[in-house]
Protein backbone atom coordinates (compact mmCIF):
# COMPACT_ATOMS: atom_id res chain seq x y z
CA UNK A 1 0.00 0.00 0.00
CA UNK A 2 1.62 3.40 -0.91
CA UNK A 3 1.84 6.16 1.27
CA UNK A 4 -1.15 7.70 -0.53
CA UNK A 5 -3.62 5.26 -0.01
CA UNK A 6 -2.78 5.79 4.14
CA UNK A 7 -3.00 9.60 3.99
CA UNK A 8 -6.28 9.45 2.27
CA UNK A 9 -7.42 6.95 5.23
CA UNK A 10 -5.95 9.21 8.47
CA UNK A 11 -6.88 12.53 6.68
CA UNK A 12 -10.76 11.13 7.57
CA UNK A 13 -9.92 9.90 11.33
CA UNK A 14 -7.71 13.30 11.54
CA UNK A 15 -10.71 15.93 10.25
CA UNK A 16 -13.27 13.92 12.04
CA UNK A 17 -11.22 13.91 15.68
CA UNK A 18 -8.75 15.88 16.09
CA UNK A 19 -9.65 18.85 13.94
CA UNK A 20 -13.61 17.97 15.02
CA UNK A 21 -15.07 18.52 11.36
CA UNK A 22 -17.58 15.42 11.38
CA UNK A 23 -18.35 13.67 8.95
CA UNK A 24 -22.21 14.00 7.81
CA UNK A 25 -22.65 11.75 5.09
CA UNK A 26 -20.88 8.75 2.55
CA UNK A 27 -20.11 9.33 -1.17
CA UNK A 28 -21.04 6.27 -3.16
CA UNK A 29 -20.27 5.97 -7.08
CA UNK A 30 -23.27 6.45 -9.11
CA UNK A 31 -22.39 4.05 -11.47
CA UNK A 32 -21.59 1.35 -9.36
CA UNK A 33 -23.00 2.07 -6.39
CA UNK A 34 -19.83 1.31 -4.14
CA UNK A 35 -18.53 3.26 -1.40
CA UNK A 36 -15.60 6.14 -2.80
CA UNK A 37 -15.57 8.86 0.23
CA UNK A 38 -16.97 11.01 2.86
CA UNK A 39 -18.54 14.58 3.15
CA UNK A 40 -17.52 16.75 6.26
CA UNK A 41 -19.98 19.09 7.33
CA UNK A 42 -17.58 21.28 6.24
CA UNK A 43 -18.84 20.35 2.91
CA UNK A 44 -15.63 18.94 1.65
CA UNK A 45 -15.27 15.68 0.37
CA UNK A 46 -12.40 13.20 0.93
CA UNK A 47 -11.97 10.76 -1.23
CA UNK A 48 -10.91 7.11 -0.43
CA UNK A 49 -10.81 3.67 -0.95
CA UNK A 50 -11.28 2.18 2.42
CA UNK A 51 -13.42 3.28 5.31
CA UNK A 52 -13.41 1.95 9.01
CA UNK A 53 -16.39 2.40 10.91
CA UNK A 54 -17.54 1.99 14.13
CA UNK A 55 -19.49 -1.44 14.29
CA UNK A 56 -22.71 0.20 15.57
CA UNK A 57 -23.24 2.54 12.60
CA UNK A 58 -25.12 0.30 10.01
CA UNK A 59 -24.55 1.02 6.42
CA UNK A 60 -27.47 -0.40 3.99
CA UNK A 61 -27.71 -1.27 0.21
CA UNK A 62 -24.95 -1.71 -1.71
CA UNK A 63 -22.93 0.72 -0.37
CA UNK A 64 -21.21 -1.86 1.97
CA UNK A 65 -21.47 -4.70 -0.58
CA UNK A 66 -18.20 -7.07 -1.12
CA UNK A 67 -17.14 -7.30 -4.72
CA UNK A 68 -15.30 -10.49 -4.18
CA UNK A 69 -15.39 -13.87 -2.45
CA UNK A 70 -12.59 -13.66 -0.80
CA UNK A 71 -13.95 -10.76 0.98
CA UNK A 72 -16.55 -12.80 1.85
CA UNK A 73 -14.74 -15.37 3.41
CA UNK A 74 -12.90 -13.10 5.49
CA UNK A 75 -16.13 -11.75 6.80
CA UNK A 76 -17.35 -15.09 8.11
CA UNK A 77 -14.11 -15.17 10.11
CA UNK A 78 -15.19 -12.38 12.10
CA UNK A 79 -18.77 -13.12 12.18
CA UNK A 80 -19.21 -15.92 15.02
CA UNK A 81 -20.76 -13.85 17.57
CA UNK A 82 -24.56 -14.62 17.53
CA UNK A 83 -26.94 -11.42 16.40
CA UNK A 84 -28.62 -11.90 19.73
CA UNK A 85 -26.23 -11.86 21.86
CA UNK A 86 -25.33 -8.74 24.48
CA UNK A 87 -22.57 -8.58 27.49
CA UNK A 88 -23.37 -7.42 30.53
CA UNK A 89 -20.66 -5.24 32.23
CA UNK A 90 -20.06 -3.42 35.33
CA UNK A 91 -17.56 -1.29 36.71
CA UNK A 92 -16.87 -1.09 40.59
CA UNK A 93 -14.77 1.78 42.56
CA UNK A 94 -13.65 0.64 46.29
CA UNK A 95 -11.14 1.34 49.14
CA UNK A 96 -10.56 -2.16 49.76
CA UNK A 97 -9.11 -4.76 48.00
CA UNK A 98 -10.96 -8.42 47.90
CA UNK A 99 -8.02 -10.03 49.41
CA UNK A 100 -6.33 -7.50 51.62
CA UNK A 101 -2.45 -9.29 50.53
CA UNK A 102 -3.92 -9.43 46.55
CA UNK A 103 -3.69 -6.46 44.37
CA UNK A 104 -4.79 -7.34 41.24
CA UNK A 105 -6.69 -10.75 40.59
CA UNK A 106 -9.16 -12.41 38.27
CA UNK A 107 -12.29 -14.05 39.86
CA UNK A 108 -14.72 -16.09 37.75
CA UNK A 109 -17.96 -16.86 39.06
CA UNK A 110 -19.02 -20.00 37.24
CA UNK A 111 -22.37 -20.98 36.38
CA UNK A 112 -24.60 -22.00 38.65
CA UNK A 113 -22.64 -20.75 41.75
CA UNK A 114 -24.24 -17.63 42.37
CA UNK A 115 -27.79 -18.96 41.59
CA UNK A 116 -29.59 -21.83 40.05
CA UNK A 117 -30.43 -19.92 36.73
CA UNK A 118 -26.98 -18.74 36.00
CA UNK A 119 -26.20 -20.47 32.45
CA UNK A 120 -22.63 -18.35 31.87
CA UNK A 121 -19.89 -17.68 33.77
CA UNK A 122 -18.91 -13.50 35.18
CA UNK A 123 -15.74 -12.44 35.19
CA UNK A 124 -14.39 -9.91 37.82
CA UNK A 125 -11.22 -8.60 37.02
CA UNK A 126 -9.75 -5.94 39.41
CA UNK A 127 -6.83 -3.82 38.66
CA UNK A 128 -5.28 -1.77 41.71
CA UNK A 129 -3.50 1.88 41.30
CA UNK A 130 -0.25 0.78 41.04
CA UNK A 131 -1.66 -0.30 37.24
CA UNK A 132 -2.28 3.60 36.97
CA UNK A 133 -5.97 2.83 37.01
CA UNK A 134 -7.11 4.79 39.98
CA UNK A 135 -5.58 6.76 42.74
CA UNK A 136 -3.30 5.41 45.62
CA UNK A 137 -5.10 2.90 47.88
CA UNK A 138 -8.15 2.46 45.49
CA UNK A 139 -9.10 -0.66 43.03
CA UNK A 140 -10.97 -1.14 39.97
CA UNK A 141 -13.28 -3.68 39.25
CA UNK A 142 -14.56 -4.70 36.13
CA UNK A 143 -17.34 -7.04 35.66
CA UNK A 144 -18.42 -9.05 32.29
CA UNK A 145 -21.10 -11.76 31.34
CA UNK A 146 -22.57 -12.52 27.92
CA UNK A 147 -26.26 -12.26 28.23
CA UNK A 148 -29.28 -12.98 25.90
CA UNK A 149 -31.71 -10.28 26.87
CA UNK A 150 -31.66 -7.61 29.16
CA UNK A 151 -33.01 -8.47 32.71
CA UNK A 152 -30.96 -11.50 32.34
CA UNK A 153 -27.79 -9.85 32.25
CA UNK A 154 -28.79 -7.20 34.96
CA UNK A 155 -29.68 -10.56 37.20
CA UNK A 156 -25.96 -11.97 36.57
CA UNK A 157 -24.37 -8.81 37.03
CA UNK A 158 -26.32 -8.00 40.84
CA UNK A 159 -25.39 -11.37 41.78
CA UNK A 160 -21.86 -10.74 41.29
CA UNK A 161 -21.78 -7.34 42.94
CA UNK A 162 -23.63 -9.24 46.24
CA UNK A 163 -20.87 -11.60 45.83
CA UNK A 164 -18.13 -9.26 46.01
CA UNK A 165 -19.21 -6.87 48.60
CA UNK A 166 -19.67 -10.37 50.28
CA UNK A 167 -16.07 -10.68 49.78
CA UNK A 168 -15.18 -7.16 50.89
CA UNK A 169 -17.00 -7.41 54.02
CA UNK A 170 -15.61 -10.66 55.48
CA UNK A 171 -11.87 -9.59 53.77
CA UNK A 172 -12.33 -6.23 55.42
CA UNK A 173 -13.92 -6.76 58.38
CA UNK A 174 -11.77 -5.22 60.70
CA UNK A 175 -11.96 -1.77 58.45
CA UNK A 176 -15.30 -1.90 57.31
CA UNK A 177 -18.71 -0.61 58.82
CA UNK A 178 -21.88 -2.03 57.25
CA UNK A 179 -25.42 -1.29 56.77
CA UNK A 180 -27.94 -4.25 56.41
CA UNK A 181 -30.17 -4.60 53.46
CA UNK A 182 -32.33 -6.87 52.22
CA UNK A 183 -30.32 -8.56 49.72
CA UNK A 184 -26.47 -8.12 51.33
CA UNK A 185 -24.39 -6.19 53.06
CA UNK A 186 -23.28 -3.09 51.58
CA UNK A 187 -20.35 -1.42 52.43
CA UNK A 188 -20.86 2.56 52.70
CA UNK A 189 -17.14 3.82 53.59
CA UNK A 190 -15.42 0.38 50.83
CA UNK A 191 -17.78 0.78 47.87
CA UNK A 192 -17.21 4.41 46.50
CA UNK A 193 -18.87 3.99 42.84
CA UNK A 194 -20.71 1.42 40.97
CA UNK A 195 -21.97 1.76 37.06
CA UNK A 196 -23.90 -1.24 35.76
CA UNK A 197 -24.71 -1.13 31.86
CA UNK A 198 -25.99 -3.87 29.34
CA UNK A 199 -24.38 -3.82 25.75
CA UNK A 200 -25.01 -4.75 22.21
CA UNK A 201 -22.82 -7.60 20.81
CA UNK A 202 -21.97 -6.06 17.16
CA UNK A 203 -20.33 -7.96 14.43
CA UNK A 204 -17.75 -6.82 12.24
CA UNK A 205 -17.02 -6.70 8.30
CA UNK A 206 -14.57 -6.92 5.99
CA UNK A 207 -15.79 -4.78 2.98
CA UNK A 208 -15.29 -1.67 1.04
CA UNK A 209 -16.86 0.16 4.54
CA UNK A 210 -14.77 -2.24 6.88
CA UNK A 211 -15.76 -2.37 10.64
CA UNK A 212 -14.11 -4.93 13.51
CA UNK A 213 -15.94 -6.71 15.79
CA UNK A 214 -17.03 -5.32 19.63
CA UNK A 215 -15.04 -6.34 22.88
CA UNK A 216 -17.40 -9.44 24.11
CA UNK A 217 -17.85 -10.77 27.17
CA UNK A 218 -13.77 -11.74 27.55
CA UNK A 219 -12.09 -9.25 29.97
CA UNK A 220 -9.16 -8.58 27.71
CA UNK A 221 -8.99 -7.52 24.04
CA UNK A 222 -7.57 -10.77 22.31
CA UNK A 223 -10.30 -11.51 19.55
CA UNK A 224 -10.55 -7.64 19.13
CA UNK A 225 -7.10 -7.43 18.11
CA UNK A 226 -7.01 -10.55 16.25
CA UNK A 227 -10.00 -9.52 13.76
CA UNK A 228 -8.32 -5.93 13.52
CA UNK A 229 -4.97 -7.72 11.91
CA UNK A 230 -7.50 -9.62 9.51
CA UNK A 231 -8.95 -6.50 8.43
CA UNK A 232 -5.63 -4.75 7.88
CA UNK A 233 -4.58 -7.58 6.35
CA UNK A 234 -7.89 -8.03 3.88
CA UNK A 235 -7.09 -3.93 3.12
CA UNK A 236 -3.08 -3.92 2.44
CA UNK A 237 -2.13 -7.98 1.76
CA UNK A 238 1.31 -6.66 0.84
CA UNK A 239 1.92 -4.64 4.13
CA UNK A 240 3.02 -5.33 7.42
CA UNK A 241 0.94 -5.43 10.39
CA UNK A 242 3.29 -2.77 12.91
CA UNK A 243 6.76 -2.99 11.15
CA UNK A 244 9.83 -3.16 13.53
CA UNK A 245 11.65 -0.06 13.39
CA UNK A 246 15.67 -0.45 12.34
Amino acid sequence: MGKGNWHKLFVVVLLSKVLRMPVISLLKDEDSGSYKGVRLASGQDILSQKLVLDPSFTVPGPLASAPCEQIQDSFQVLSLIDDKVKVARGICITKSSLKPDISNCLVFFPPRSLFPEQVTSIRVLQLSSNLAVCPLGMFVLYFSALCDEVNQGKKLLHAALNAILKLLVSGNAENSSTVQSEDTEHVEPTLLWSALYIQELTKGQFESVSSTPMPDGNLNYNDLLDATEKLFQNMYPNEEFFPENL
